[in-house]
């Protein structure tokens, strides 16, 4: 990595650019999308666009449920970038989010490795990209003229937005290629293919009580309790799913009468979407009934279990988004791995390029989101992995121009 490339990924690294959905703090995403474009015209690029979504985006009935309710002010903060090299017909495409989780983590470098927040999830990735489209520049005058390079470096990656306000309508716009490349860790293998998520919320709105009279008020933490661990059961063997969290309350000297239980399911297809849709459905209506079953006869659960259904409801968050189905890609075959057909995918906003005619998609970059500390404390990069990722890109572009883009 040379000396500009390391200053630009620690000046990245040192900007908070979490969005509202992580974090409070104020937001630098405007500054740090303006600072990628100024390294990214310095190899040629131009801004194509580079703006804020319209509140319309927001106005679908697929939107996750997170962002049913944000202001102009919420979107004012998140820009998407769109820089463009050569002609738009045949073009490759590079995505990459400079958002990131919280909590913001100080940039550091210690000659061999990156730390902070971005650091592989995916400022480190960004810069180590736009580094290999300027060797392949640089190795053929072709790049550039004969065929098109185009980045795109958004918001909205993090926080359960799924690139409905970001990468979605920019995609919408027509700013993709005819081969696309979003830049995740996947160990350095490519990923021809993307699952989508839903998401459900079990919520139980009943009525509280004190220690001394816990029979007098509806036990939430005992129903949901109950419904997650007969819900995973069920839907388990269906399908990858994550119990993600119950909440009631945290004090020892009531009962509480309301609370949440979150699960959100991975699916590859529309097909097993419904399915696992209706082993929830399905899944929740035999819950209670065996809760109220189970619990009827018992002094302290008699109301909860009696009430049961009728306080409880299953509510979806986060529904109806694509998945990206698997395909071939030649090109990626003959310059990296392809990732084990065996082993689970995962969701990034590749999945909005679903269905665009001629779009052929993949998922590539360097590191691990595990093994890197990636959304965890101590999120680092290792200068050798993001300069192999440099070299695969050159080779990537490289390979496109000469074949034609195809």
């Amino acid at each position: 990595m040379i000396p500009q490339d390391r200053d630009l990924l620690l000046r990245l690294l040192s900007l908070p650019t979490a969005g509202p959905l992580e974090t409070t703090a104020e937001v630098h995403l405007w500054e740090a999308m303006d600072l990628f474009a100024s390294a990214a015209t310095d190899v040629g690029f131009r801004v194509a666009h580079f703006a804020a979504p319209a509140q319309s985006v927001l106005h679908r009935p697929d939107v996750p449920s997170i962002l049913h309710d944000v202001g102009p002010e919420f979107l004012a903060c998140q820009p998407s970038l769109v820089l463009r090299l050569g002609p738009a017909e045949p073009a490759v495409m590079f995505n990459v989010h400079l958002d990131t989780v919280a909590p913001f983590e100080p940039e550091g470098f210690d000659g061999t490795r990156f730390h902070g927040r971005g650091a592989i999830d995916a400022k480190g990735p960004a810069v180590a990209m736009l580094a290999g489209i300027r060797a392949a520049v640089a190795a053929d005058p072709a790049v550039g003229h004969e065929t098109g390079v185009l980045i795109q470096a958004v918001s909205g990656e993090e926080g359960g937005a799924m690139g409905a306000f970001g990468t979605r309508p920019l995609v919408e716009a027509g700013f993709h290629g005819g081969l696309n490349i979003f830049c995740e860790p996947t160990g350095l293998r490519h990923l021809p293919r993307c699952t989508a998520a839903m998401t459900a919320s079990v919520r139980v709105d009943g009525d509280d009580a004190i220690d001394d009279e816990p029979h007098r008020g509806h036990n939430a933490t005992v129903l949901l309790g109950f419904l997650a661990q007969h819900l995973a059961a069920g839907l388990a063997p269906r399908g990858q799913v994550c119990v993600a969290g119950l909440h009631t309350g945290q004090l020892h000297n009531r009962v509480y009468g309301s609370g949440e239980l979150l699960f959100n399911m991975a699916y590859d297809c529309a097909d097993s979407a419904r399915t696992m849709s209706t082993a929830m459905e399905t899944g929740l209506r035999t819950g209670l009934a065996e809760f109220s079953d189970r619990f009827r006869d018992v002094p302290f659960f008699h109301r909860t279990a009696t009430d049961a259904a009728a306080i409880t409801s299953l509510r979806w968050s986060k529904r109806g988004l694509p998945a990206l189905p698997p395909q071939d890609i030649p090109l990626l075959d003959a310059i990296v791995p392809r990732w084990p057909a065996g082993e689970p995918a995962f969701t990034c906003d590749a999945i909005w390029l679903a269905g665009v005619p001629g779009a052929r998609t993949a998922v590539l970059g360097p590191g691990s989101l595990g093994a890197n500390n990636a959304h965890a404390r101590g999120e680092f990069a290792d200068v050798a992995e993001l300069d192999r990722f440099s070299d695969i890109v050159r080779d990537i572009v490289l390979r496109f121009t000469r074949n034609g883009g195809a």
